[in-house]
């Protein structure tokens, strides 16, 4: 007979709370990053990584002295919780892999690159009683600001997330890539239905834009302006949020807040928000909760992720169709 989560079994009259087995799939940055985490918290035993990528995946299991995989299905039936840090067009696929074992997900962002494939994996973890979170990471910062206890939404925000090409995430846009962050962060600001969208892009690196502005209108006529580049000189992650009765403006860089409204505001000085995003997991797949970011939230964000890139296809599509009318003329 099986136990509900979150329950500890007593032996011998003590309580003993149940290791968590913990594996990683991905051995990129962000994947030794989360193996990095598990490895440090109680409670908590990270028993194998895996990638497809030889040097990769050993060098992390090195690290950490645990096993490695090529293919990540061999870590299915030896972990209780796994955090997925592959390319996000491998996401639905290895999410739904694990939720179907009985495996509690963090996927890192974004939750799937299609509303299909996240309505399933969200249903599924529903069916199957998994947690199911996403690496919004930002999300830990902001909500130690205090921003979020106040109900009123701001007139306009304006976020940029700006650095220079490193190739990674180049699988998808800079709006899955980058953009995804803020878009999560301004829906939990502007608790309002989208009703249009106008953006822009360029592209120097492979298939997708590498640089996105974009302008999102919302039904309670609050709008967000956003810049997402991993073609910028320089790196600037920051938010501007205008209120009816002053401004509040984050630099995710420094951790520096301006603040000129009434409220009353932290500094976003939280110094390892992955750790956080990560614990924030196992202490929400160890109690059977909710974890701060619920994969509902995710699929908003996606959802207005992939309007941004439909606009500025459309967009590259009418300057093209209008470039090509002038040098016929």
């Amino acid at each position: 007979m099986g136990f509900p989560k979150g329950i500890c079994v007593a032996i011998n009259g003590s309580s003993t709370p149940k290791v968590m087995r913990a594996g990683v799939v991905g051995a990129g940055a962000f994947g030794r990053h989360h193996a990095s985490k598990y490895s440090k918290i109680d409670g908590v035993e990270l028993v194998g990584v895996a990638d497809p990528n030889g040097d990769a995946r050993r060098a992390a299991a090195t690290a950490h002295g645990v096993a490695s995989f090529a293919d990540w299905r061999s870590l299915i039936g030896k972990v209780d919780i796994v955090s997925v840090c592959s390319p996000a067009v491998t996401h639905a696929p290895i999410v739904r892999a694990f939720l179907n074992a009985g495996v509690d997900v963090l996927v890192e962002k974004p939750i799937a690159t299609s509303l299909d494939e996240a309505d399933a994996l969200i249903a599924l973890a529903e069916s199957k009683n998994r947690v199911l979170t996403v690496g919004h990471q930002e999300r830990y910062v902001f909500a130690r600001t205090g921003l979020l206890n106040y109900p009123d939404s701001p007139l306009s925000v304006e976020c940029w997330r700006m650095g220079p090409w490193t190739g990674r995430g180049a699988d998808v846009s800079a709006v899955l890539d980058l953009m995804i962050h803020d878009l999560d962060l301004v829906h939990r600001l502007i608790q309002a239905p989208v009703v249009d969208v106008q953006a822009k892009g360029r592209t120097l690196h492979g298939r997708f834009a590498d640089e996105v502005t974009a302008e999102v209108q919302f039904e309670n006529g609050a709008v967000a302006r956003l810049t997402a580049s991993r073609i910028s000189p320089i790196r600037r992650r920051g938010m501007r949020a205008i209120y009816s009765d002053g401004a509040i403006e984050f630099d995710f860089v420094t951790r520096e807040v301006r603040n000129s409204t009434r409220r009353a505001l932290s500094a976003p000085t939280l110094d390892d928000p992955l750790g956080a995003s990560v614990q924030g997991f196992v202490n929400a797949a160890r109690a059977g909760s909710m974890s701060l970011v619920r994969p509902e939230e995710a699929r908003a964000a996606l959802e207005t992720a992939l309007l941004i890139e439909d606009a500025a296809e459309s967009t590259a599509r009418e300057r093209g169709a209008s470039e090509e009318f002038a040098l016929q003329a």
